[in-house]
């Protein structure tokens, strides 16, 4: 317990889950089930996203 587990998806895949979605203007829900993974996780990308304004913003897509 306690150790931090590394993140399932690298950098260069959420940034281009995020980029279908904001690009193309398709539903989150649907990109998110095309990819295989969880909408929500894929909504919370998109956030993050959307506050920073750009998904080559230093940091929010890194491994942590």
């Amino acid at each position: 317990m306690g150790s931090k587990k590394k993140p399932p998806y690298d950098a260069e895949f959420r940034e281009g889950a995020v980029r279908i979605v904001v690009e193309t203007g398709r539903l989150v829900g649907d990109v998110a089930e095309e990819l295989g993974i969880n909408p929500g996780t894929l909504h919370s990308w998109v956030s993050r996203w959307r506050r920073n304004g750009t998904t080559s913003s230093v940091g929010i897509f890194e491994d942590d």
